[in-house]
């Protein structure tokens, strides 16, 4: 079992940048393929970023292609989602989610692991 805690969100301006942070605690972190969803008000949760296990590929959703930026780091376990050029549209909760399933993956019924979301608010 891993154990996932999100940082890094809060407000700021359109146009501007984040940098939301998950630390993983547990089983051995590279054991997990990493994803980023979203959900904003009365919204369903959708899928933002997902990294490989090794780290060597990533995959994302239309909407953050370009401007966002998923990577991980193996010695401090962690996961990260550089966010850039926000849009007042990015307004969510984000969590951080681990999946042992051996592919980037983007359904969230497939990653069995979640932390507790972490707000993100974009003003116009």
């Amino acid at each position: 079992q891993v154990q996932l805690v999100e940082s890094g969100g809060g407000l700021v301006q359109a146009g501007g940048s984040l940098r939301l942070s998950c630390a993983a605690s547990g089983r051995t972190f590279s054991s997990y393929t990493m994803g980023w969803f979203r959900q904003a008000p009365g919204k369903e949760r959708e899928f933002v970023a997902a990294i490989a296990r090794s780290g060597g590929m990533a995959y994302y959703a239309e909407s953050a292609k370009g401007r966002f930026t998923i990577s991980r780091d193996s010695a401090k376990n962690t996961v990260a989602l550089e966010m850039n050029s926000l849009r007042p549209e990015d307004t969510a909760v984000y969590y951080c989610a681990a999946s042992l399933v051996v592919r980037l993956i983007v359904k969230k019924n497939e990653y069995a692991y979640w932390g507790q979301g972490t707000q993100v608010t974009v003003s116009s």
